[in-house]
C-alpha cells in the first residue's frame, strides 16, 4: 500500500542540534524554583487516568505521547521520531525515536509503544480515555522499532488525539503505574505530599532539548488572598493563572508579569437533569439576560475573550465569533422566555464553585445578580477542589457550576465530545440527537474540511439549544520573579518548564 508522509518530524534541523548539544547544555544549571499551582494533583499519576485540567498541565513535562504539541499548535516529534499515513488514511506507521530512555533509566521497547497504545485505546479490556480512541481497529508491531496503529475509519484528526497526556507512552513493566510515574518527558516525577506540594526533577537523559532549572516544586496555594504576600516573601517563584487582583498587588520591578488566555470554556454549566433545565426557554432566558462583558469587567478589567459555545479563538477554524452576539443582553427577551416556561416566578438553583478559583468564584458572584433581573433565586456553594471533582464533575450530583474545560488536544473533538449523550464525561447530562448525528457525522467524515463543517454544526446547536450559559476564555496572568524568563504560552492548557530559564 502506497504511504504518503504527513508530518516531516525528522528533518527539522532546529531538532537535529538540539539531540547533539542537549546533555552539555543541561548540566549547567542545578537551580531550583517553587511554582504556585491552585489545587492539588489527581490520586492516580496514571496518565491514562488522570482527570483534572490541572493536573495534566503539569504532567506534560513528565509524560509525552508518540508526538506532542508545541507552542505554536504544531503537532511535533516525541517518543515517535516519525510517522507515516496510508492514503486512505486509515493506517498510521510510527517509527520509535532511536535510543529514547523512560525516567528509570530503561530504554523505551516497541513493546512499551505496543501496550500502552492498548491501553489508553481501551484495547486492554479496560475504558478508552477517549471515545475518539474507540476507532482504533488493531495496533500491530511491524518490527523492533515500527508499529501501526489502523482505524476503522477514516480521522483527519487522529494525530492531534495521539498529542495529549492522555496518550502517553509509559512502561510495560511498571505494575502499578497508579502509584509509580514513569515517563519519557524532559521533567521526572520525585514525590508528592498531599496538599503541600509535587516535585519533580530534569532528566538529564532526556532526548531532546530538556530545561534549564534542576529542580521544580509545585507548591499547593489553595487560599487565593495569600498568593501575592507569597510571591512578595519569595515562598513562591512565580505562580499561575493569577486574578486581577493578584496580579495588581505585585512589584512590577520584582516580577514579570506575562498576559496571555487560558484556552478554557468558562461557562455556566447547568445539570441537565435538573428539572429547571431541561426547559429550553429557562436556558435561552438565562442567556439572554447574563452579560459576559460585565462580567469581564468586573473578574478582569475587561480582559478576556467572549465566547458563545465550547469552542475557544485559538481553536480557529471550528470557532465561530457570530456566535458570540446571538445572545446580546435583552432582559426583555428574558423575561418572555420565563413566561412561556413552566417556571414564569422564576425558581431557586444553587451555584457549586471550587473555592480555590477565584475567578469562578467573582463570575458567579456576578451571574447571582443577573439571574435576580429575571425572578431566578441563585445562591453559591463554595467547595474544596476534590469535592468539586467527585460530587460536581465525575458524581454528577449538582444543579449548575462555573468552571473551566479545557481541551487534552488540538481537535474539536476534545471540546465536543463530552456532549454527546453516552459521552462518560458528560458531566451536564446534555441529550439532543441532533447534536449526537452531527459529532458522529464529523468524526466519521474522511476529510478536514467535512469534519470541520459538521464539528460547527456541533457548536451552533449548542448555542441555539443554550446548552449552557457560555461566558469567556478568561484571561491567563503569570507572574515570574526576575530571577527568571522564559515562560511561553501554548494554545493548550499546558505549562512548558523547559521555556523557563534561570537569568544568567
Amino acid at each position: 500500500m502506497k504511504k504518503i508522509k504527513t508530518l516531516v518530524l525528522f528533518c527539522l534541523l532546529a531538532l537535529t542540534t538540539v539531540l547533539c548539544a542537549c546533555t552539555d547544555d543541561k548540566a549547567k544549571n542545578s537551580g531550583s524554583i517553587t511554582i504556585g499551582i491552585a489545587q492539588d494533583i489527581d490520586d492516580s499519576l496514571d496518565p491514562h487516568k488522570m482527570v483534572a485540567a490541572g493536573t495534566k498541565e503539569i504532567f506534560f513535562n513528565v509524560f509525552e505521547g508518540l508526538v506532542k504539541p508545541d507552542s505554536n499548535g504544531n503537532i511535533v516529534p516525541a517518543v515517535a521520531e516519525s510517522v507515516e499515513v496510508s492514503e486512505d488514511k486509515l493506517c498510521y506507521t510510527f517509527k520509535l525515536r532511536n535510543g529514547i530512555k523512560f525516567h528509570d533509566g530503561n530504554a523505551v521497547t516497541i513493546e512499551d509503544l505496543e501496550y500502552s497504545i492498548n491501553k489508553f485505546a481501551g484495547r486492554d479490556g479496560g475504558e478508552p480515555v477517549s471515545s475518539a480512541f474507540l476507532n482504533v481497529s488493531e495496533v500491530n508491531v511491524i518490527s523492533d522499532d515500527t508499529i501501526e496503529i489502523r482505524l476503522a475509519s477514516a480521522d483527519p484528526a487522529f494525530l492531534s488525539y495521539l498529542a495529549s497526556v492522555e496518550a502517553a507512552i509509559i512502561p510495560k513493566s511498571n505494575a502499578t503505574p497508579d502509584t509509580v510515574c514513569i515517563g519519557t518527558g524532559p521533567y521526572k516525577y520525585v514525590s508528592r505530599s498531599p496538599l503541600q506540594n509535587v516535585v519533580f526533577e530534569r532528566f538529564d537523559e532526556y532526548w531532546g532539548e530538556g530545561g534549564d532549572i534542576k529542580n521544580v516544586t509545585f507548591k499547593i496555594c489553595t487560599n487565593a488572598d495569600t498568593i501575592a504576600m507569597e510571591l512578595e516573601g519569595g515562598t513562591i517563584d512565580m505562580c499561575i493563572h493569577l486574578t486581577k487582583g493578584q496580579k495588581m498587588q505585585l512589584d512590577k520591578e520584582n516580577f514579570t508579569i506575562y498576559e496571555g488566555t487560558m484556552n478554557l470554556v468558562q461557562a455556566l454549566y447547568l445539570n441537565h437533569s435538573f428539572e429547571p433545565f431541561n426547559d429550553v426557554n429557562v436556558r435561552q432566558a438565562m442567556n439572554y439576560v447574563c452579560d459576559a462583558q460585565e462580567i469581564m469587567d468586573y473578574v478582569s478589567d475587561g480582559a478576556g475573550s467572549k465566547i458563545g459555545t465550547s469552542i475557544y479563538p485559538s481553536f480557529g477554524k471550528y470557532f465561530d465569533e457570530s456566535l458570540t452576539s446571538v445572545y446580546d443582553v435583552n432582559v426583555d427577551k428574558a423575561k418572555e422566555l420565563m413566561a412561556k416556561s413552566a417556571y414564569p416566578d422564576g425558581f431557586d438553583m444553587t451555584i457549586t464553585v471550587p473555592s480555590n478559583y477565584e475567578q469562578h468564584v467573582d463570575t458567579a458572584l456576578v451571574l447571582k445578580n443577573q439571574l435576580a433581573l429575571i425572578g431566578i433565586n441563585a445562591s453559591i456553594e463554595k467547595v474544596d477542589w476534590d469535592t468539586w471533582i467527585n460530587d460536581v464533575y465525575l458524581g454528577r450530583n449538582y444543579e449548575s457550576t462555573v468552571i473551566g474545560v479545557d481541551a487534552a488536544n488540538l481537535s474539536a473533538n476534545a471540546l465536543l465530545s463530552r456532549f454527546t449523550s453516552e459521552a462518560g464525561d458528560n458531566f451536564t447530562n446534555y441529550n439532543n440527537p441532533a447534536y449526537d448525528e452531527a459529532f458522529n457525522n464529523a468524526v466519521n467524515a474522511t476529510d478536514d474540511e467535512t469534519a470541520t463543517k459538521y464539528f460547527k454544526e456541533c457548536a451552533r446547536i449548542l448555542n441555539s439549544d443554550a446548552a449552557n450559559v457560555y461566558i469567556q476564555d478568561l484571561p491567563d496572568f503569570v507572574a515570574i520573579n526576575k530571577k527568571f524568563e522564559g515562560y511561553s504560552f501554548y494554545p493548550l492548557y499546558v505549562l512548558d518548564l523547559t521555556k523557563i530559564k534561570t537569568v544568567k
